[in-house]
């Protein structure tokens, strides 16, 4: 990874750039891999929070996705369909971005099955990944888009709408020429970068949280 890949790494997982709360988006995430949506009273109860910090830290989040009845739905992880399916143990479930489909496995502690499609040609890209790496890349000239915004303060619509999978470079041609301050890395090499993301983020909550590595 370059030290632009590990600047970016460090913004995306910063409270201060994106205002997502490493501390409460773990436990999030792993609630919102069961496949049910989440209620606050639970979230704070796993992140050790009572209900209106809850809601004051999410507040900093307002792409956070809600149900009618006021429970949380997606932030990263979602279970609202988008071009990235990302599937845990049978259970299908969605992500935000194709960065995203490569943090949760580690994140989660769990392998998964990713189907994603280009958004210029259309190809489906496939990818299986597991804790400690990528397994099956379909086509295995896939690469993922990667853009570094100034402004990460709406991180799905300034960064996970612009992070894509591609069947190739070729196919991400056009993409690029739309986006000069892009990037294409290949699937495993995108991997590396989820990897040192996550590692750092459970680095960071372990001494407040004991079970940080565990399940919530």
């Amino acid at each position: 990874m370059t030290s632009a890949h590990h600047d970016l790494g460090d913004r995306l997982i910063s409270p201060n750039t994106t205002g997502m709360d490493p501390a409460l988006w773990v436990p999030l995430l792993r609630l919102l891999a069961t496949g049910e949506p989440v209620e606050l009273g639970n979230l704070a109860q796993a992140a050790g929070r009572t209900l209106e910090q809850t809601r004051q830290a999410l507040a900093a989040t307002p792409e956070t996705e809600y149900d009618q009845q006021g429970r949380i739905i997606g932030q990263g992880l979602t279970l609202r369909p988008t071009r990235h399916r990302f599937t845990l143990d049978g259970d299908e479930l969605y992500t935000w971005c194709a960065l995203d489909t490569l943090i949760f496995p580690a994140l989660l502690e769990r392998s998964a099955t990713i189907e994603s499609t280009s958004p210029t040609s259309g190809s489906t890209i496939r990818v299986t990944a597991n804790p400690t790496g990528v397994t099956t890349v379909d086509p295995a000239t896939a690469v993922v888009s990667l853009v570094n915004p100034e402004d990460l303060s709406s991180i799905r619509s300034s960064f996970c709408n612009q992070v894509h999978y591609f069947a190739s470079p070729a196919d991400a041609l056009p993409w690029l020429d739309e986006h000069p301050d892009g990037e294409v890395l290949p699937v495993r090499d995108a991997y590396r970068l989820a990897v040192e993301m996550t590692t750092t983020m459970l680095e960071q909550l372990a001494p407040s949280d004991p079970q940080a590595h565990g399940c919530c």
